[in-house]
């Protein structure tokens, strides 16, 4: 981006817009009396999502102090209606009918009661996870984060295990789970924890790699209530595709899979592709492609060196393509044909960027939701801040590991062991995640720190430490410059210095 902009965003950003304004208003809606009420009454995530229940229309309440309750609950909510300029009541009573809002709403309040307002905030419990359910798989993507092969990992958890692990996780309030691997329509399990997952509210989803998208499978996907397909898929063309997953064919059936998908009419669908040096130059296409195709969603993934991505570095964008790329998919993205988004955390700061320099009205506060310029709006990107890694997001192995991020290869916990609860309450490498006056420049000191932060697992993918700079930003170009002359090869010109 030209340094004058750049400049004057930074000084829209630090001067002109309150971002204090969504802080005011959560104070206003968990006031002092409304977050000891929490903390004291709904004692426990499951209670308050009753309680939530109770409010809109689709539970009973269990005794006569619950009604009151609810009464409590109602009240604060009418507040957080005002503030938000929502006048009828029964917009918040249909959204409360959806289980996994419920425990969306429930975890998110339960925090701000427990820690207070934090930028960005810190939560209770995960709102999503992402569990690597198998490491078998049919493909043999070169940039496999989870290093997945053909056959399944003897310590792979056993089914009663993962039963009980859906139940930690149900306990604990985790809104989203999503199954990934390997490819999980390979694991006979995936089919019977998933449809458990969903008959506990949980908002479900799967990752795959879309060989298996039969019209039979994609039915019994539906029939075990997974609202949300997300397909891997690299290229506009067979070539490319199946040469970076290293199947013939693996194309033209992915294609075939995302079709089922679409004419079945029952999910949210996403296109996702990981930007290399090997297809970025058919970004614009695959764009195309996605809305030809008739998917809502199109996602682009940061590339992170770890797994088999190890073996082909080189082929990481460097810091301005990656601005590039990411200008030009939000200006995609502004044509509303198709949403887009990314994971890169750097999609947050664009959008801001691009907002407040006169160039865009939404931006992305998060790789799966977007928002409408305003301060409220800015105030949420902070409260979301960008990568979530140990704060609202964790990961889950085959084996039980837990981590901070499927693409972070450090394990802080495994539930033979120790509850999911207690490995996330207690793990030192999650809190110190969690605390970005930790991290490194120019992560540490960046203005866009609260909104963005830097992707994790790429400071650890490069550097051996998770609180290290994201050498993939153009404000941390100078650490991309040096690992490129550790390399031998031509730093790059025309970052933000």
């Amino acid at each position: 981006m030209d340094e004058k902009i750049g400049g004057d965003v930074v000084s829209s950003y630090t001067g002109k817009i309150d971002t204090t304004s969504l802080v005011s208003q959560f104070q206003r809606i968990v006031d002092n009396r409304f977050a000891k009420f929490i903390l004291k009454r709904m004692t426990t995530p499951k209670k308050f999502e009753h309680a939530l229940g109770v409010f809109a229309g689709v539970e009973e309440p269990l005794s006569i102090s619950e009604s009151l309750e609810v009464k409590t609950i109602e009240a604060a909510l009418k507040r957080a209606m005002k503030t938000f300029g929502i006048d009828d009541i029964s917009v918040i009573k249909n959204a409360l009918k959806e289980p996994f809002v419920r425990k969306g709403v429930a975890v998110t309040l339960r925090s701000v009661a427990k820690y207070g307002i934090t930028r960005p905030q810190v939560f209770e419990a995960p709102l999503l996870i992402v569990w690597n359910i198998t490491k078998q798989c049919n493909l043999k993507c070169l940039h496999c984060y989870a290093n997945a092969g053909p056959f399944k990992h003897s310590d792979e958890l056993t089914l009663e295990e993962k039963l009980n692990l859906v139940d930690q996780l149900d306990e604990a309030g985790v809104t989203m789970l999503s199954f990934s691997g390997g490819e999980p329509l390979i694991s006979p399990d995936f089919w019977k924890v998933a449809e458990y997952a969903s008959g506990k509210g949980m908002y479900t989803t799967i990752a795959t790699n879309g060989t298996l998208l039969t019209k039979n499978n994609v039915e019994r996907l539906k029939k075990i209530g997974i609202k949300y397909v997300e397909v891997s898929l690299d290229a506009p063309e067979p070539k490319t595709h199946d040469m970076f997953r290293g199947v013939e064919g693996a194309w033209e059936r992915t294609v075939e899979g995302i079709k089922n998908v679409v004419q079945s009419g029952a999910f949210d669908t996403a296109i996702a592709t990981t930007a290399t040096k090997y297809n970025l130059n058919e970004i614009p296409q695959m764009i195309d492609l996605a809305i030809s195709l008739g998917v809502k969603k199109f996602i682009v993934f940061n590339f992170v060196p770890t797994g088999r991505g190890k073996d082909i570095i080189m082929q990481d964008l460097s810091p301005k393509e990656r601005e590039d790329l990411l200008n030009y998919l939000y200006d995609r993205w502004q044509e509303k044909k198709i949403d887009i988004f990314s994971t890169s955390p750097t999609y947050s700061q664009i959008g801001i960027e691009r907002v407040l320099s006169g160039t865009g009205k939404t931006y992305s506060p998060t790789h799966f939701a977007s928002a409408d310029y305003g301060s409220t709006g800015i105030g949420l990107a902070e409260f979301i801040g960008g990568c979530g890694a140990g704060r609202l997001y964790a990961s889950i192995e085959d084996n039980g590991d837990v981590g901070p991020c499927v693409f972070l290869p450090i394990k802080v916990g495994n539930i033979r062991e120790k509850s999911f609860k207690d490995i996330w309450e207690n793990s030192k490498v999650l809190q110190e995640l969690r605390n970005r006056d930790l991290y490194q420049e120019n992560c540490k000191s960046c203005v866009f720190r609260n909104p963005c932060g830097g992707c994790r697992a790429r400071a650890y993918g490069y550097f051996g430490d998770y609180l290290a700079p994201d050498p993939g930003c153009t404000y941390n170009d100078k650490f991309y410059d040096n690992i490129l002359k550790e390399l031998n090869l031509s730093p790059i010109v025309g970052g933000k210095r």
